[in-house]
């Protein structure tokens, strides 16, 4: 059986510069087993299956897999199946965006006139966070101390860990063993170092994923989902200015991630290029 497929790269305007992902088109009919076999074949971070919708308002469904397992909400899944859908003609129920039923229930997908998407990061629940692992886990003491170190959890968790500049974030090296104990005790999915930019840079913030699979460091491209958590973050502290995050500087990746602020709705978003397009063979 064939079926439409597409490799996206998320989160920029360039081939080859942010976060791949692998879309099949159609998995009605695929048992959970064919779509975990799926996924640990494409060797991504994530691949998405498409579904039609069980719920009026939304335009489609999908599931989200790691090579490890299934996911109820990731953001750059998130806007990658959107792309690949939109660039195939789907129909949507309202123009301007598109409404995709996931794990963590509707999420909606805004349409830019330039082609960009955003999502509504969903609600999150944030804990502060203080442990000496944090330390000995990066190999570094340049925490920002007017911030605190915070676990937001919405549906996917991550460790936020504030540093004193975006530098301060480059120069992390991190110990993978300390790392892994950090991410079983804090009990999220990943880690989020982030800091700011000098003034007069197109970006605000530099971030970090750093994530541990399989017992290897693994340094995820652009995050979308832990993007949304830092914007929950900094809009529980009152700082809803519109900015723009830079992430994967350190793998020689050129992810930019546009976040605003609209009243309760925090859209997530930057643009997505389509790498391969063509069938699989399931």
């Amino acid at each position: 059986m064939k079926v439409a497929f597409k490799q996206v790269d998320v989160f920029t305007s360039s081939a080859f510069n942010g976060n791949p992902l692998a879309v099949i088109m159609d998995a009605q009919g695929l048992s959970d087993e064919q779509l975990a076999a799926i996924a640990r074949w494409t060797n991504l971070s994530e691949t998405t299956f498409v579904l039609p919708p069980q719920h009026a308002q939304a335009d489609y469904r999908v599931r989200i897999f790691t090579v490890e397992g299934e996911l109820p909400f990731a953001g750059h899944p998130t806007l990658g199946t959107a792309h690949a859908l939109l660039e195939a003609g789907w129909p949507v129920k309202t123009p301007g965006k598109i409404v995709q039923e996931c794990g963590v229930g509707n999420v909606t997908v805004k349409i830019a006139d330039d082609g960009a998407l955003a999502f509504a990061a969903p609600a999150a629940t944030l804990k502060p966070f203080s442990d000496a692992l944090m330390s000995s886990a990066l190999n570094s003491d340049a925490f920002d101390l007017t911030q605190t170190a915070t676990v937001v959890d919405m549906g996917i968790r991550f460790l936020l860990i504030p540093m004193v500049s975006a530098e301060a974030v480059l120069a992390i090296k991190p110990n993978v063993s300390d790392l892994q104990r950090l991410l079983k005790y804090a009990g999220v999915n990943g880690v989020m170092p982030f800091g700011r930019l000098p003034e007069g840079e197109a970006e605000q913030y530099e971030v970090r994923g750093l994530l541990v699979e399989h017992g290897s460091l693994t340094e995820d491209p652009i995050t979308g989902s832990a993007n949304a958590c830092l914007a929950r973050y900094f809009a529980a502290q009152g700082q809803t200015a519109r900015y723009c995050a830079r992430q994967g500087t350190a793998i020689q990746r050129e992810g930019r991630i546009h976040v605003d602020f609209d009243g309760d709705i925090i859209w997530v978003g930057g643009h997505t290029m389509t790498v391969i397009d063509g069938n699989i063979q399931l």
